[in-house]
């Protein structure tokens, strides 16, 4: 009985692919049978992988003859996947799918400590891109939310992403140096520790390294959840 297995996978190349990858067999050893071309849904909500099924075919019966033993292939090495790339591709398909003409670009933030991986800066810039903003920029947080959603579908492990739009965080983290030194001042001023507004992770570090190398204070983040807050304490003498 001929062997046949069914493959998913994000479209149907890919999905044929890991047949082949799991039968060990080039694409012309095998017969491939569509059976759902998958859907890939709207920003990622209600996608469907694509199916296919996959049937080898019977090798011609080999000629009687000494053959030489069979050196097994080494097997390829498994890269690691890219972040930037796959973030790229992730960000670029919904703006086109939003009809959004925009550039992505890409950066590496500044460690907050030593041996920290900084997380990646994805820059979206143009005219259009402005709608992802939003009030107090609430339309960026959800849309960097959907993004880090659909790129760890396709990562292995952890990974730090941060969606800016035509420079809005950029600014903003301008102003939360400004704050901390201000706040910094006033604790050093009055001898008592300053609390912040509760702010997203990100703005938070923002806080931390503008006073990492502040003779006279130190800070702490305090809280849960949304109410997650970062303190500024006057060192003692």
């Amino acid at each position: 009985m001929e062997r046949k297995e069914i493959f998913f996978g994000a479209n149907v190349d890919e999905a044929i692919a890991a047949g082949l990858s799991a039968l060990g067999l080039p694409r012309e050893r095998v017969q491939i049978e569509v059976l759902d071309e998958g859907s890939p849904g709207f920003l990622g909500l209600g996608a469907r992988p694509a199916r296919v099924r996959v049937i080898p075919i019977a090798p011609p019966e080999p000629e009687v003859a000494s053959a030489p033993a069979e050196v097994e292939p080494e097997p390829a090495p498994t890269e690691e996947p890219d972040l930037e790339g796959i973030a790229r591709s992730v960000a670029g398909e919904l703006l086109e799918r939003l009809g959004i003409e925009a550039e992505v670009r890409t950066r590496q933030a500044e460690a907050e400590t030593e041996g920290e991986v900084p997380p990646l800066i994805l820059d979206i810039r143009g005219e259009k891109a402005e709608v992802l903003i939003g009030r107090r920029g609430e339309t960026l947080a959800a849309f960097q939310h959907i993004v880090r959603l659909l790129v760890g579908r396709r990562m292995v492990g952890r990974f730090n992403l941060v969606v800016d739009v035509n420079g809005y965080k950029r600014q903003r983290e301008r102003s939360l140096r400004r704050l901390a030194r201000r706040m910094a001042e006033k604790a050093v001023r009055t001898g008592r520790t300053v609390r912040l507004e509760p702010m997203p992770a990100y703005e938070r570090r923002i806080v931390h390294l503008a006073l990492r190398d502040h003779p006279d204070v130190t800070t702490e983040s305090i809280g849960e959840g949304k109410r997650r807050r970062v303190t500024i304490i006057p060192r003692k003498e």
